[in-house]
């Protein structure tokens, strides 16, 4: 039996302040800490019932110090009581600009110590050398890198499945929904009669888990550059 899966995306980054995407690797800002506390009272006031038993209860979280605040900060409630905290470089953000570029992991774990980065791809924090290919801001690998990362929840044996990720990605690369800071949605893997990626969405979250969030989709890829015109823009 697939998972029940929860998508969050992270409170609100410096970079997202002033959309200055210059910012290495940015923390949450003071209105995405204050987003993080509501957040957390929500989420643990709708899944306190179905999260007794944390044997069958994951975290999955992108490696950024943002998405990793918005876990520790949100989720804290199910970290404390031993539920499991996986890093996954596949639920980065898209672009390889200073924002959405990864810091190296011998950095990251004094400061998150709860977090298990043994699940971090060896290639991270690297988007754009040949090697990290599948990390690439291309529509064919953002996509591509969708799909992977829903294989790797399908996989796993828990049945309630908590990801902290970034908007785009969350977007483009897996459901095609808009995401606001701080903001979910909650899908169910049906793939017969699923959505986008054989995603269905539970109807509560049409606008967004705090109701944050457009209604409206689009289409997987969209606005994401083809391999061919990523490869032209090289010098």
């Amino acid at each position: 039996m697939s998972p029940t899966i929860v998508l969050i995306r992270h409170a609100q980054a410096l970079h997202n302040v002033d959309r200055d995407y210059s910012i290495h690797d940015p923390p949450l800002s003071v209105r995405g800490l204050e987003q993080c506390a509501a957040l957390r009272n929500h989420l643990q006031g709708i899944f306190v019932s179905a999260t007794t038993n944390v044997v069958s209860v994951a975290i999955v979280v992108s490696p950024m110090r943002r998405t990793l605040q918005t876990a520790m900060l949100s989720l804290d409630w199910l970290i404390d009581r031993g539920v499991k905290l996986d890093a996954n470089a596949d639920w980065q953000e898209n672009s390889d600009k200073p924002c959405d570029t990864g810091s190296p992991i011998s950095s990251l774990v004094g400061d998150f110590p709860l977090v298990n980065f043994d699940t971090v791809d060896p290639l991270w924090p690297d988007k754009t050398s040949p090697a990290a290919q599948r990390f690439a801001h291309t529509k064919q690998d953002i996509v591509a890198r969708g799909q992977r990362a829903l294989d790797g929840l399908r996989q796993r044996p828990e049945r309630l499945i908590f990801v902290v990720s970034h908007s785009g990605f969350l977007r483009v690369g897996v459901t095609g929904f808009w995401y606001f800071n701080s903001d979910y949605r909650i899908f169910d893997f049906d793939l017969t009669n699923g959505g986008v990626n054989g995603l269905r969405q539970q109807p509560s979250t049409r606008s967004g888990g705090l109701g944050l969030s457009f209604t409206e989709s689009v289409p997987l890829g969209a606005e994401l550059p083809d391999k061919e015109e990523k490869n032209i823009e090289m010098p």
